[in-house]
Parts: C-alpha cells; sequence; structure tokens
C-alpha cells in the first residue's frame, strides 16, 4: 500500500510560503513536489477554505499564506486535506460469524481508537512554527552549499 504523502507535502509547502515574499503559483508548487498543477491546486483548496492559504488568478497572481504558522497546527492542516485514513491495518470481515474474527476485532478496534486518539492529540500539539524553527536549526548548522530544495 501507498503512503499518503499529502500531510508532509502541504507542510513542506506552507513553511516555504511562510519563507518567502511572493506569491506561489500552483506550477510552482508542482515542481516542488513532482506533481501536477491540478492535484496541488485541489489539496491547497482545503487549506484555503480553513482559512490558511488565499488564492489569487492571474499574472502575478498564486498562493500566499494568510495566517502565522504559529497558528497553525499539524492537526489543522490534515483535517483540511480532508483527514486520510493515519493506518493502513484494520479489521478483517471475511468471516463475521467466526467467533475468533469478532475477538480479534474488537482488541484491534480499541487498539486503533486509542492509537488515533494519541497521534490526533500529538498533532494538536506541534505548530508550524515549531517545524519551521527546527529547520531554521539545522540551516544554521550547516554549510550554506549542503541545503538543496527546489522551491
Amino acid at each position: 500500500m501507498r503512503n499518503d504523502s499529502r500531510l508532509s507535502r502541504m507542510l513542506h509547502v506552507l513553511i516555504h510560503m511562510d519563507k518567502h515574499q511572493h506569491s506561489a503559483t500552483s506550477d510552482m508548487i508542482a515542481k516542488m513536489l513532482n506533481t501536477n498543477p491540478v492535484v496541488v491546486r485541489r489539496t491547497m483548496a482545503g487549506l484555503r477554505e480553513q482559512g490558511y492559504v488565499r488564492s489569487e488568478k492571474g499574472h502575478g497572481g498564486g498562493w500566499t499564506l494568510v495566517r502565522p504558522l504559529s497558528e497553525i497546527t499539524l492537526l489543522d492542516v490534515y483535517r483540511a486535506i480532508g483527514e486520510p485514513h493515519l493506518f493502513a491495518i484494520g479489521p478483517a470481515d471475511d468471516q463475521p460469524e467466526c467467533l475468533v474474527e469478532q475477538a480479534v476485532n474488537v482488541v484491534l478496534g480499541d487498539a486503533m481508537k486509542e492509537a488515533q486518539a494519541l497521534l490526533l492529540r500529538r498533532l494538536d500539539s506541534v505548530t508550524l512554527d515549531k517545524i519551521a524553527a527546527d529547520f531554521e536549526a539545522k540551516l544554521t548548522a550547516r554549510p550554506a552549499t549542503s541545503y538543496s530544495c527546489a522551491s
């Protein structure tokens, strides 16, 4: 099963947007993420609807960040991109009448609910400015020539 990297990718984009003074076009973001501009517009639309970014059409247009990173949590972005599945595992339903399968599903279901609640609390406790500060600290610790990220 392929990982859903939308959360990671949008966090990446938002932090870059905070570092740049100009708007970022869907084409620019698509090149940075190695994807299609249509995918970028579709994903960024959720962030726009939640009030984290805005978009301007036409020449000189693009996406701009409208809220400070300190006011955006990982959970906010996760919700804005549509709350993708957090885990790839889940209960089986091959033989719903089987008592063993029922017992396994109850235990797995409880464990998954607990793990999801823990992860969502953690996502809610981290703001994007904390990630940006970590990036800045790592950047200052490296020689300028060793940083590479197409943005």
